[in-house]
């Protein structure tokens, strides 16, 4: 009676399973230190979000809107500071740091640093804020602005003003009044070239704005007529 002769696949097969078992032998804690490290992570992640990032959120939009409401009476301390109730947008900023609440309040309160005139800190709160929303994002650009202005910083000044007259140019009240004070600014340094393409700037793009109904008048003090 002749041999049997495995044929060559089960052979092979039965190194595939050998070096499979050899392999989990040998790494079976690391692979599961790993997997298990990644379900701890995705948990985090997700007890954070529902259990911490949500809540916070809710609570510091319902925070800011007592804040928010001092804004507008133009109660700028009780805005920034809060009452013995309420908290304001510092407090706000700190407890509820990383929520779009506490965001928005680092504008809310360059804002109103501003209006006291303490520049500084308008500043550094309005540097800290960013939003997608153009429109928002270019009313804050002007405030840097305004700010570095009166801290006799011209040249960060009209660098905002820039930024804040062509960030969403579609706007045709601030987009041109931006313009102008970066063009002004750089009249008042001396750098009349400059000037002149803000001012052509708003002549052009904003003509039947309010800057623009009065912008040959300042062309022509620098040299430039109809």
């Amino acid at each position: 009676m002749s041999e049997i002769k495995h044929p060559a696949h089960l052979d092979e097969e039965k190194n595939v399973v050998a070096e499979a078992q050899q392999f989990w032998e040998k790494y079976s804690k690391p692979v599961t230190y790993v997997l298990a490290a990644v379900v701890i992570i995705f948990v985090a992640i997700f007890g954070y979000r529902y259990f911490v990032q949500e809540p916070n959120e809710k609570k510091a939009s319902e925070a800011m809107f007592r804040a928010e409401e001092y804004y507008r009476m133009d109660s700028v301390k009780l805005a920034l500071n809060g009452d013995n109730i309420n908290a304001g947008f510092l407090k706000i900023i700190s407890k509820y740091s990383g929520t779009k609440a506490a965001n928005l309040a680092q504008f809310y309160a360059g804002s109103c640093y501003l209006k006291t005139g303490d520049f500084n800190n308008a500043v550094k709160y309005l540097k800290d804020f960013s939003t997608p929303v153009q429109q928002v994002q270019a009313k804050a650009y002007g405030l840097l602005g305004d700010a570095y202005s009166e801290l006799n910083k011209k040249d960060d000044a009209v660098d905002y003003y820039k930024k804040a007259g062509n960030l969403f140019d579609k706007d045709d009240l601030l987009s041109p009044e931006y313009l102008f004070r970066a063009g002004y600014l750089y009249e008042s340094m001396g750098k009349n070239k400059e000037a002149i393409e803000m001012y052509q700037e708003i002549k052009d793009k904003y003509p039947t704005s309010q800057r623009g109904a009065e912008i040959d008048k300042y062309l022509a003090r620098l040299g430039v007529t109809k």
